[in-house]
């Protein structure tokens, strides 16, 4: 018999080491992002009341098989005139029943609150890790990016869900790239040009580069879809711990004549560290952090982003020079990539510049909840 519990976030941790095999390239959050991302108490998505979510887990036997959150992003509902829930955060064993117990248990919570669809995931808005890996099973994902098992898509795909919005991952092998060839005559006049200045986010003035990158972004990515501009208080809850794994040689932002333009958020992949610690902070710990940090050779690159005024004007690309100079520089041998949409198309053939090869391809899945 199955149970389903809710709220229960010690017991929902532990599905993915119950339903996963310790050699898949599955990778599970820090306990303590896992624990403080899911308590409304604390995170500002819903202490604010611009979100709301619950947690839902699947025992049987008294064992925790999956786990699934259904949430609402009302700021998002808001601005995009939808009625939309998402889930997020799921994974389960491959069993049918788990996966329609959980799945209708997100379903009925969001009917219950006048939503008409439902789509994810979404862990837990459009600027956190999003999609259902439905290629490139046997990539490693680097920090910030999701993967799941096959059998995933086709639990969803059984229970009325269809794929959507297409994206995908990169991961671009660094000794085969030259920097240079992202230089053409709009980056070589930025570079030469005095008025920009190239920040480095270090630790002395992280508070400072964080609210700028936060502003950059949410300039340059109003127009995009699904984009909510996370609130200050948000975007320090989700990226604040960045201030303990920075490297300040592969991130900036850059300013024009003193005023914040665009932005390259780039970080050490926390992943082998994570996986090798099974997401919890013991004993070890330190020395393993220590260790990953002198032994590492891969990056990623959250996001970038420009203010609006500064399109196409050749910032993005003398940006990327500049971060994949300096990644080759400080012996950086892989840059992962996070999404970008097929719908995307100046992005990708950015990417596609860069010398960046698909890691994973990815789904939203959704759901109508009427008719």
């Amino acid at each position: 018999m199955i149970e389903i519990s809710t709220d229960d976030r010690k017991a929902a941790f532990a599905v993915t080491a119950n339903a996963y095999p310790a050699d898949s390239p599955y990778v599970p959050p820090m306990w303590a992002d896992f624990d403080r991302m899911l308590d409304p108490a604390r995170n500002p998505l819903a202490r604010d009341g611009h979100g709301r979510f619950v947690l839902f887990t699947a025992l049987r036997d008294g064992k925790a098989l999956g786990r699934i959150v259904a949430a609402i992003h009302d700021a998002s509902n808001a601005r995009h005139g939808t009625s939309r829930a998402q889930f997020g955060y799921f994974d389960c064993v491959d069993d049918p029943e788990i996966a329609t117990a959980l799945l209708a248990a997100a379903e009925t919570w969001a009917r219950e609150r006048g939503m008409v669809e439902i789509a994810g995931n979404f862990n837990l808005t459009a600027m956190q890790q999003i999609g259902v890996v439905t290629g490139g099973f046997e990539g490693a994902p680097y920090t910030d990016m999701l993967w799941s098992p096959p059998h995933m898509a086709r639990l969803l795909e059984a229970n009325g869900y269809v794929p959507t919005f297409p994206m995908t991952t990169f991961e671009i092998a660094l000794a085969g790239v030259d920097p240079r060839q992202l230089l053409g005559e709009k980056q070589r006049a930025i570079l030469a040009d005095r008025d920009y200045r190239w920040m480095p986010i270090d630790r002395r003035h992280f508070s400072v580069r964080l609210e700028e990158s936060r502003l950059i972004l949410n300039d340059g990515f109003d127009a995009n879809p699904m984009f909510v501009p996370p609130s200050a208080a948000e975007y320090s809850f989700q990226a604040g711990d960045m201030m303990w794994v920075i490297d300040k040689r592969i991130s900036t932002v850059v300013h024009h004549r003193g005023e914040p333009v665009g932005a390259i958020i780039a970080i050490p992949d926390l992943n082998p560290l994570v996986r090798a610690t099974g997401g919890r902070i013991g004993p070890g710990f330190p020395f393993r952090f220590l260790w990953h940090r002198w032994t590492n050779r891969r990056a990623v690159i959250v996001y970038q982003s420009v203010s609006r005024t500064f399109h196409n004007r050749g910032l993005n690309g003398a940006m990327l020079y500049k971060v994949t100079s300096a990644l080759k520089a400080a012996g950086y041998t892989g840059l992962g990539g996070t999404w970008i949409a097929d719908v995307n198309g100046p992005s990708l053939r950015q990417a596609q510049k860069a010398g960046a090869k698909p890691l994973h391809r990815l789904h939203l899945f959704t759901k109508a909840l009427r008719g």
